[in-house]
C-alpha cells in the first residue's frame, strides 16, 4: 500500500487549482501546505491533498518528467469518474480516454483517462468489486 507520492509540476499555482477541482469529485478535499524549511536541508515546499485524515498526494515545483508518471485515483462510483473527468477537462486536461468500461481489464472496470497540464497521465477508476460489502 502506498503512503504518499510527490509529483513535480512546472506551475504550482496552476496545478493546485487543477488538482483541487479535479480531485474534489473523488472526495479528496483536504489541503495542506508544507513549508520545506521545516524539513531536512533542501526539502521542497509541498502542496498536499488527501481525505479521511490522510495526506497522500503532494505537489512540488520542479522539473517535469511529463508522461513518465501514471496515477490512478479511486472513485466510489461511475458518477465520480465522470465528474472528475469533466472537472479535469474544464481545468485544461487533455483527453486520453473518455469514461467507460475498460473491457481489456474487466467488464466492471470503469475509468476515464486524461493528461494533466504538465502531461502526467491520470486515471479515475471505479472497480465495483472493490466496493462490495
Amino acid at each position: 500500500m502506498l503512503d504518499h507520492i510527490f509529483l513535480s509540476v512546472s506551475d504550482i499555482d496552476r496545478s493546485v487549482d487543477f488538482y483541487t477541482a479535479t480531485l474534489t469529485p473523488l472526495g479528496i478535499t483536504a489541503r495542506l501546505d508544507y513549508d520545506g524549511k521545516g524539513g531536512p536541508p533542501g526539502h521542497p515546499d509541498l502542496k498536499g491533498f488527501g481525505a479521511n485524515g490522510r495526506m497522500f498526494f503532494w505537489l512540488r515545483e520542479g522539473v517535469v518528467e511529463g508522461r513518465a508518471v501514471h496515477v490512478g485515483f479511486v472513485a466510489s462510483s461511475k458518477a465520480e469518474v465522470d465528474a472528475a473527468y469533466a472537472a479535469a477537462l474544464r481545468r485544461g486536461a487533455v483527453d486520453n480516454g473518455a469514461p467507460g468500461a475498460r473491457l481489456h481489464y474487466d467488464p466492471n472496470y470503469y475509468a476515464a483517462n486524461v493528461f494533466d497540464p504538465d502531461g502526467y497521465s491520470l486515471e479515475f477508476v471505479y472497480k465495483n468489486w472493490q466496493h462490495s460489502s
